[in-house]
């Protein structure tokens, strides 16, 4: 016998964006509510926001070595991803963006909404404030050999 109850099933999408490095948090955060609007306004779920930080891109993007990367992970119809899409390319904020189907038919109930997070970006970033505190980026080494000797080197950060 066929189950009678029709719940209304998702699919479940992740969608990456970059976004220009010179822009505050206040920005992203303002770009996040507004991707989470549409997705709310379009019968979605948005599960969580990861905001990686600003971090060095592969390859020069709109003339930017460095972007914000954020991470949507949402659940959705399948004109979901279709007009988010169509809103980030109208956003001058961002630059790029890639979205991927992660499940069919998924009960919205079964995932729960979690708490957005920031992740700090590059430890690049951290290096110039280093030499301000007049730490150094190198560390004394002691290597010892088979033969039971210590060896003082100098390594560097990785």
């Amino acid at each position: 016998m066929a189950d009678t109850q029709t719940a209304a099933r998702l699919r479940e999408y992740e969608t990456m964006f970059l976004v220009r490095p010179e822009l505050t948090d206040d920005l992203v955060d303002r770009l996040k509510d507004r991707v989470r609007d549409i997705v709310g306004r379009e019968g979605g779920k948005v599960l969580r926001f990861t905001v990686t930080g600003k971090k060095k891109t592969a390859f020069p993007v709109a003339k930017n070595a460095r972007a914000i990367y954020v991470h949507a992970h949402y659940l959705g119809g399948s004109k979901l991803v279709a007009e988010v899409e169509r809103n980030l390319r109208n956003f001058d904020e961002v630059t790029r963006f890639i979205s991927v189907k992660l499940a069919e038919d998924v009960d919205p109930e079964s995932r729960p909404v979690m708490e957005d997070v920031k992740v700090a970006g590059d430890a690049e970033e951290a290096r110039p404030a280093m030499a301000a505190e007049g730490r150094e980026p190198i560390a004394r080494v002691e290597v010892e050999e088979a033969g039971g000797e210590t060896e003082e080197g100098v390594g560097e950060e990785a």
